[in-house]
């Protein structure tokens, strides 16, 4: 990753809008969506340049600066653009803020993505000179054929033991491709399924179709077949300390199937109490928030080890608290300082995450953790705690105090 110094940027300015450059005099009216549109065609790097490109904000088109400060709203709206799930997978990007001929302007630097090609609402923006537009079938097999010969994500690398026909290609159809697009990029479609697929990142290549370790988890038609550990299991005990088993299920199927049928599950064991006594108006409490639990439990399946290890993610449901215990160890920025407690970011699976994220499971990057724990605060349940070693990353859910099952 390459890191530009306060002098390149001003460097950059100086010259004006160009492939690696793009100005915004505010985010006021519709400017702040095509900022997200030129971060995401600088992720996408069509020239392949290997370097970041820069969005602007304080800047009139003419490159003098408008004057006005920028404020720490304006810094936060612009980083919330990497998470708020609008531009998948999330760019790599950071936000400053620089001096301009003595004026303060906003500096969002953009990565060139591993994993291109990137949307934003469904479309691949990309830059030639200072234009920007929507990516030509053409310059979309460029950057999937990019793709295949970088360093890829283990969740896009193809299973050579599979074939297109392991592939739910209906349920693609029907469902996956209707929420991925937007609909008028639908209706203008003139590609084959390879390469629907292909641009998906569920195969391969359109010459060479074989599914990748996201193809099976989304559309496998038996994804455990490939991938043994790509399930939950779960266990309810018959006590706080007892291992005695009273319930377990191994939920399977894809990654849609297992979180659906896993919400069943969860809802099941969360059991109502209701007060008809304490309060003329009836009063219902349950052991746990359960979207607090959906959260944590999504947020093992997304960021769980695929590779190296069959074990699958384990919760472990006790009278007293619950338990997820997801595969692998910590990734990237998160550490065990900051673990759970919001602000640090990172995805072993970045094209699981756009797949969750486009089958509305996720509703906003970074968020499910941060979430769970206001959801947790608010019906009295103490805090999430979170454990990690080398091999697993461990939730434990506590009950509200003075529970009784």
């Amino acid at each position: 990753m390459t890191s530009l110094a306060d002098e390149r940027l001003i460097e950059l300015l100086n010259g004006g809008e160009s492939e690696r450059v793009d100005l915004k005099e505010s985010l006021r009216g519709g400017a702040s969506e095509s900022a997200r549109e030129a971060i995401c065609a600088f992720s996408n790097d069509l020239p392949g340049y290997g370097e970041p490109g820069a969005v602007f904000v304080g800047v009139r088109d003419d490159g003098s600066p408008t004057g006005a400060a920028v404020s720490d709203e304006t810094l936060r709206r612009l980083a919330d653009m990497k998470t708020d799930g609008n531009i998948l997978p999330p760019p790599s990007m950071t936000v400053r803020k620089i001096r301009f001929r003595g004026a303060e302007v906003a500096a969002v630097v953009v990565q060139p993505s591993d994993s291109p090609p990137v949307r934003f609402r469904g479309r691949i923006h990309v830059r030639i000179g200072p234009r920007r537009g929507v990516a030509a079938a053409q310059d979309e097999r460029i950057l999937n054929e990019r793709r295949r010969h970088g360093d890829i994500p283990f969740d896009t690398r193809p299973l050579r033991s599979t074939k297109l026909s392991d592939l739910d290609t209906l349920y693609f159809e029907r469902e996956y491709l209707t929420r991925a697009f937007a609909p008028d990029i639908l209706e203008a479609n003139d590609r084959s399924i390879e390469e629907q697929l292909a641009a998906t990142k569920m195969i391969h290549s359109p010459d060479e179709p074989i599914p990748t370790v996201l193809g099976i988890l989304v559309l496998g038609k038996d994804p455990q077949w490939f991938l043994p550990g790509a399930y939950v299991q779960f266990l309810r005990f018959g006590g706080a300390e007892s291992f005695d088993v009273i319930d377990s299920q191994e939920v399977r199927g894809t990654v849609a199937d297992v979180l659906r049928r896993l919400d069943d599950k969860l809802v099941s064991h969360n059991r109502i109490a209701v007060d008809f006594i304490s309060s003329p108006i009836e009063r219902r409490t349950s052991p746990y928030p359960i979207d607090a639990i959906r959260q944590i439990v999504r947020n093992a399946v997304m960021h769980r080890a695929y590779e190296g290890t069959n074990a699958p993610v384990h919760v472990h449901w006790r009278d007293d608290r619950i338990e997820v215990i997801s595969p692998g160890g910590l990734f990237g920025s998160v550490t065990r300082d900051n673990i759970g407690k919001g602000g640090a970011v990172d995805y072993r699976n970045p094209n699981l995450a756009d797949a969750m994220k486009t089958l509305g499971f996720v509703q906003r990057f970074g968020l499910g953790i941060p979430l769970a724990q206001r959801l947790l605060r608010e019906s009295g349940n103490p805090p999430a705690e979170f454990q990690a070693d080398a091999g697993n990353v461990r939730a434990v859910i506590r009950a509200l105090p003075g529970w009784r099952s």
